[in-house]
């Protein structure tokens, strides 16, 4: 079993059936797009409209609007885990941590706009936030330790350090998401290792 599924499987429990599943993937790609529009303004009625279901189908599988953030949250933090996964055989190690960390950027943006929402729920250290922190940190550090015994890493760098320099970055307001991807690229770039002289 995976890092993600060991981290975040008890928080998450989807329907077993096919029909049932794919209602359930439906209300979470609606859910995910309405509230990247209209945040905490979303209906819940306005999502079900979106997905093409009825309101019961929606509330058979989140009974409430603090489900249905949390099951979206836990969603995207699958997402970037899996693709560090699927980073790991990469040929090359600087290149699969680089390409993860542009991934990481855009799931900061999301993160964001979920976890505002969830706060009003949940204290920030609540376990949600507590596992989802767990399975991130562990996703990375194969990719970072990866690249330091290729020796294009510096060897004193540490996933949490990096992990907050770039969640640092990637929440300064930026009028064009490509600016944030450079400037995260060059922050990496001091990750590289240099032999002393």
């Amino acid at each position: 079993m995976s890092t993600v599924e060991t981290t975040t499987t008890n928080l998450l429990t989807r329907p077993k059936r096919a029909d049932a599943r794919r209602n359930y993937d439906k209300v979470l790609a609606a859910a995910r797009e309405a509230f990247a529009e209209g945040g905490e303004s979303t209906a819940l009625e306005e999502i079900a409209r979106r997905a093409g279901v009825g309101i019961g189908t929606l509330y058979r599988n989140f009974p409430n609007r603090q489900a249905l953030l949390e099951t979206l949250y836990l969603e995207e933090v699958e997402g970037i885990c899996r693709m560090a996964e699927e980073q790991r055989d990469s040929a090359d190690p600087w290149e699969a941590l680089t390409t993860w960390f542009d991934r990481f950027i855009g799931y900061i943006a999301t993160k964001q706009a979920l976890a505002a929402e969830l706060t009003n729920y949940l204290d920030r250290d609540a376990q949600l936030f507590k596992s989802s922190r767990a399975a991130l940190w562990a996703a990375g550090e194969p990719l970072l330790t990866r690249a330091q015994e290729a020796g294009v890493v510096r060897p004193d760098a540490e996933i949490g350090d990096v992990m907050h320099m770039v969640m640092g970055i990637a929440k300064v307001p930026a009028a064009d998401p490509s600016q944030t991807t450079h400037i995260v690229r060059m922050a990496l770039d001091g990750l590289r290792y240099r032999p002393e002289a």
